[in-house]
């Protein structure tokens, strides 16, 4: 458990991560809110934000800032990436950067209110949560993406049990350890909390001020929908299936198989009254879902087989790790 807000030694104890596309006109205003709130709450803290190949003036936006904000109570640390690499890609470099005890996220729009964070960090600290994550209410969003967002979040907690308002609001806070353990790729950054729920962290949610957006345009399109569909499989596969992926495949041929086994009876009946049935196509079909069913069976059977080489593996490295320990404390004794 981390070491309480109150409690902390003089380091530093915010780092807030802030992914930036295209938002030169948003992020002085936001520097100087996240600033007065910094000051006024007397914290310690680093903003690392993460230009994600912008094509604006951002980078020049972000130079000045860096050169403006140089004191002992708020420092600007900027990451570049060459081209845009999505909003999880630019999370986990955050994340590799940051130093303090608790990891601020937030939206570079101005659309989360940095003053905000304290009630964040108290619902982190005294709620005794790994992840506390905010819900944008009431959300100042277009009718269509509050629509989407409403079936996205209903839908989301039928199949994985973790129950969010607001899954993917970008304003959130997390305990160090929690960001280290994270593993990100694609647009998996909207399903956060459930990766974090699957490795035993503990998870609260808290209302936000929300605001609309001041400048530029949303990056939000109906092309993220299906996007989003695929996401969520791969998660539930990550979550659910990920240590034994004979499960999903082995139920998967199983199914196909028994349907070709099922046209194959019948298709043996109909050979004994009336004849031949070669040319009837659910031959052939029958065949080839039998065919596929050993496939998928085969696939889990292929998973399983490295998922247990790689548990060996894993025990292996603790153990020599641990014998090393041994073996040094022997010799300083």
């Amino acid at each position: 458990m981390s070491t309480a807000l109150s409690e902390m030694p003089e380091t530093l104890q915010i780092s807030i991560v802030i992914p930036a596309y295209n938002e030169a006109e948003s992020l002085p205003a936001l520097i100087e809110q996240i600033e007065n709130v910094i000051k006024t709450q007397a914290y310690k803290a680093e903003v690392i934000i993460v230009n994600d190949g912008s094509t604006d003036a951002t980078i020049d936006v972000l130079e000045q800032l860096v050169l403006k904000h140089i004191s002992a109570m708020l420092r600007i640390d900027v990451i570049h990436f060459r081209r845009n690499r999505g909003k999880a890609a630019a999370l986990i470099a955050g994340f590799a950067a940051a130093h303090g005890e608790i990891v601020v996220t937030m939206d570079a729009d101005l659309q989360d209110d940095p003053t905000e964070i304290p009630k964040l960090l108290e619902v982190l600290h005294n709620g005794d949560n790994d992840v506390v994550s905010g819900w944008k209410y009431p959300r100042k969003d277009p009718f269509e993406k509050r629509l989407f967002s409403f079936f996205f979040n209903r839908i989301t907690a039928l199949f994985t049990g973790v129950k969010l308002h607001d899954m993917n609001c970008g304003f959130k806070a997390y305990r160090l350890e929690v960001v280290k353990e994270l593993h990100l790729y694609g647009d998996l950054h909207r399903y956060i909390p459930i990766l974090c729920a699957q490795a035993g962290f503990r998870i609260g949610e808290v209302k936000v001020k929300h605001h609309p957006r001041r400048f530029g345009v949303s990056k939000y399109g109906l092309k993220r929908i299906p996007k989003g569909f695929f996401d969520l499989l791969t998660v539930l596969f990550l979550t659910r299936y990920l240590k034994r992926p004979l499960h999903v495949f082995g139920m998967m041929g199983g199914l196909v198989a028994f349907i070709g086994v099922i046209i194959g009876c019948y298709l043996a009946i109909l050979w004994f009254m009336k004849g031949g049935v070669g040319f009837r196509p659910l031959l052939m079909m029958s065949v080839l879902m039998v065919i596929l069913g050993v496939q998928f069976f085969s696939i889990g059977l292929l998973g399983e087989l490295l998922i247990s080489f790689m548990s060996r593996f894993e025990r292996g490295l603790e153990t020599e790790k641990m014998e090393s320990d041994t073996h040094q404390n022997e010799e300083k004794k």
